[in-house]
């Protein structure tokens, strides 16, 4: 076995990093752009849950609090109330990491506490408290950049070079993680598609992915049905049927794949999972 292959020990559930591995979205709120409203009952989100590790997932993503552009910020016990009790209940029938959505240090706490090997943070931990939760927690942690915060990070965003500052962003961020105590093995990045960025700076961004890839962390990707593959195909529908972004983000998780993305964080697993097993079958092992 390959001592050099990189992993993730997720309170226990080790994730060998040797592929790229897939993340399945659980979005237990009302108003997520994508998906919101269609896992809000507990019962549906362990469903769905169950589903997706049954199609391929490597890990499952809860979140409780929207983060879509113009998304307004949520209350900590109605957060908690919606994601705790679905991750209590889905721990137990899970063998593959389920990963808490949040940027509330108490949110990380409590979701941690009932099971969860993972925090994936929009905010990169940079809330007051974050930070030293998650050092104290000690599982992994994926730190995205955005540009601003979701309510207003898509007006007129704004940079000298897309790829320059949010690659610095990134490092910096994960070395003063690593200066509060966050071990370097536990930290993956996330660029951060369409937080707070340009359909022209998402395809910039896209295209430097095997330069950020070749970091010394591992790299998330997540351009699961979001606005730039809509624009790129011409299906940027109203409402949330996103049924016609599907095949286009089935092919960015491909190509993010073979640039170098340890992780693709999806809606649909099934077909991203048909999709990585035949590109990387047939590519000789780059996907």
């Amino acid at each position: 076995m390959n001592s050099n292959i990189r992993k993730l020990n997720c309170a226990g559930r080790i994730v060998r990093l040797d592929r790229t591995r897939i993340m399945g979205i659980v979005n237990v709120t009302p108003d997520s752009f994508s998906d919101g409203g269609q896992w809000s009952e507990k019962s549906e989100a362990i469903q769905h849950a169950l589903d997706m590790q049954e199609a391929g997932a490597d890990f499952i993503d809860v979140g409780g609090e929207s983060t879509r552009p113009g998304a307004q910020a949520i209350p900590l016990q109605q957060e908690l109330d919606r994601v705790i009790p679905v991750v209590e209940a889905i721990v137990p029938q899970l063998s593959v990491p389920v990963s808490i959505d949040t940027s509330k240090p108490e949110v990380m706490r409590e979701a941690v506490a009932a099971g969860a090997g993972m925090i994936n943070d929009v905010y990169a931990l940079c809330q007051q408290g974050a930070i030293q939760a998650a050092a104290e927690l000690c599982v992994p942690v994926c730190l995205m950049h955005m540009l601003g915060e979701p309510r207003v990070m898509q007006q007129n965003p704004v940079y000298d070079n897309v790829f320059v500052e949010v690659q610095a962003f990134l490092l910096k961020r994960a070395k003063q993680c690593e200066n509060a105590g966050i071990a370097a093995d536990n930290i993956v990045l996330d660029p951060g598609f369409g937080f707070g960025k340009t359909l022209q700076h998402n395809i910039e961004l896209f295209q430097k992915l095997p330069k950020l890839a070749r970091g010394a962390y591992p790299l998330l990707v997540g351009v699961s049905r979001k606005a730039m593959i809509g624009q790129l195909t011409g299906k940027d529908m109203s409402g949330r049927d996103m049924s016609g972004r599907v095949s286009g983000s089935i092919a960015a998780a491909v190509l993010a794949a073979q640039m170098g993305a340890s992780i693709v964080r999806v809606h649909d697993v099934a077909q991203t999972s048909d999709a990585l097993k035949v590109a990387t079958a047939l590519s000789g092992g780059k996907a």
